[in-house]
């Protein structure tokens, strides 16, 4: 869910409905809260995915499924693909030689068509830990890069329970 403008303490806010039940909690704030537009605003974690994960988000600070995997791009939808704005620093694609202003065109040779699509693939090949093979734009140039995901906590250094 989200909403606009953006408010820099929606952090954690409840989102109400106008039946005064609670629908969301706040996340983030992003740059792109209105689809095609670069209207930022902020997200919000709807309650029913919440709701299946809280106890063990309460006592464990994350759900026990596997780790998703993660590259350390900050990437934004352009009509080309996806630009990176930026890399984490000892990132996974900060390793596999991505650049800001690179340009990802595909995952997995599949051409992606969104942000949403863009995650969907690189989550639809396995947990944490996995290649990544990506097609990048750089200037004029195509280039294929694999990146070795990583789970983001351990680029955090944040530890859980188990650790």
């Amino acid at each position: 869910i989200f909403t606009a403008p953006p408010h820099p303490s929606f952090g954690g806010a409840a989102l109400i409905d106008s039946d005064a039940r609670l629908v969301g909690i706040g996340s983030l704030m992003v740059a792109d809260a209105v689809a095609e537009s670069y209207l930022p605003g902020n997200m919000f974690v709807p309650i029913d995915v919440l709701v299946p994960i809280i106890d063990e988000l309460v006592s464990r600070g994350r759900a026990s499924t596997p780790s998703r995997p993660w590259l350390g791009i900050y990437p934004e939808e352009i009509i080309a693909g996806l630009r990176v704005t930026r890399v984490a620093a000892d990132s996974p694609a900060t390793r596999a030689g991505i650049e800001t202003d690179d340009i990802v065109l595909a995952v997995a040779g599949r051409k992606i068509t969104s942000l949403e699509d863009f995650y969907r693939r690189v989550w639809a090949l396995g947990d944490a830990g996995i290649a990544v093979p990506l097609t990048v734009l750089r200037g004029a140039e195509t280039k294929e890069i694999t990146v070795h995901s990583s789970d983001r906590y351990d680029w955090l250094r944040i530890l859980s329970p188990e650790r």
